[in-house]
């Protein structure tokens, strides 16, 4: 077991990427503390981690408000008195699909706060906690759209940042043997997504997306959980500041 007894908190748990991890985590020993504003989706992935013989706890929190994230740390040193991962996965776009000249100030600034300053906020609360212990692994949810996107502006510019973000962060939190890294997924079937288009034309994007990716399909939740579980354990023991693409070379 890769993560045996390690404390790991993931934020978004509740959704297909992030319970996708916590299952994956639980399964490699890791004590999970598994986040998400959705109440009752987040004990269900809780439920299912521990049906699969995994332990932990179900904590809800807003990663849009601070005071928030600020709980939610406190309670893991509380109950735990250190945290080894943290993988921040709670995201979203907000402002799918707009053009430039439609750019919505409150939506691009629910993207920002959604994608990039609940991801700030929660690696400082985490840094706090690794910092004494001379240890810890962080893993973030950037997209393959930080390389830019003609219809999503303030989406890529959000994933854009949080790699920017963790490489700063890989630079500062190296000398107190923390590792930094950031995940970049090209199109992943999750639920929330494939609902939200209806299944018409999700069939029609992922049948789309297939036929240019050198793989021929688009990635599943569990392929983003693996290369999350490689970041957040010892074989990425000198990996540090990179950004890891799950895309299928989607863009070679």
């Amino acid at each position: 077991m890769r993560l045996l007894e390690k404390i790991a908190l993931v934020t978004g748990a509740a959704g297909g990427i992030g319970r996708a991890v916590a299952l994956c985590f639980a399964g490699e020993g890791a004590i999970v503390i598994a986040s998400d504003i959705k109440a009752s989706a987040c004990a269900e992935t809780l439920e299912l981690l521990e049906r699969r013989g995994g332990s932990g706890m179900s904590v809800p929190a807003d990663v849009t408000q601070e005071k928030e994230i600020q709980a939610l740390y406190h309670l893991i040193g509380q109950r735990y008195g250190r945290l080894d991962i943290v993988v921040n996965i709670a995201g979203g776009d907000c402002e799918p699909a707009s053009d430039v000249e439609e750019i919505d100030y409150l939506k691009m600034s629910s993207n920002l706060d959604l994608n990039l300053k609940s991801c700030i906020i929660s690696c400082r609360e985490a840094a706090r906690l690794m910092k004494p212990q001379g240890f810890g692994k962080m893993v973030n949810m950037s997209s393959l759209v930080y390389r830019g996107s003609p219809n999503q502006f303030s989406y890529a510019a959000a994933k854009g940042g949080i790699y920017a973000f963790t490489r700063s962060l890989a630079m500062s939190l190296g000398r107190y043997g923390i590792t930094v890294n950031a995940l970049a997924p090209a199109l992943v079937e999750v639920p929330a997504f494939v609902a939200a288009l209806g299944a018409e034309r999700w069939e029609m994007l992922r049948n789309e997306c297939a036929q240019r990716y050198p793989l021929g399909r688009v990635a599943t939740p569990e392929d983003v959980a693996r290369c999350a579980l490689f970041l957040a354990s010892d074989d990425a023991a000198f990996i540090t500041g990179q950004i890891l693409e799950i895309s299928g070379g989607a863009r070679l």
